[in-house]
């Protein structure tokens, strides 16, 4: 399974991490590579909790473009 997963820095330091298309599944990290373990933990973790109660696991249906805009 593929999902696009968003890292945003943060202003007092370290990662915010999430998966848009699995509502409610962020985390952090202090550096890069630890946000991108966290959240690789947290997708698996939410889809074995999602199976494990019978649920569907949503498919990635998200569409990214930049756009510009005149400042």
């Amino acid at each position: 399974m593929h999902y696009t997963v968003i890292l945003e820095h943060e202003e007092d330091g370290g990662y915010h991490a999430f998966a848009p298309a699995l509502k409610g599944c962020h985390t952090q990290g202090d550096t890069l590579e630890e946000a991108i373990e966290n959240v690789t933990e947290a997708i698996e973790v939410y889809i074995e909790s999602l199976k494990a109660r019978g649920e569907k696991v949503p498919a990635e249906d998200i569409l990214i473009k930049p756009i510009e805009i005149a400042a």
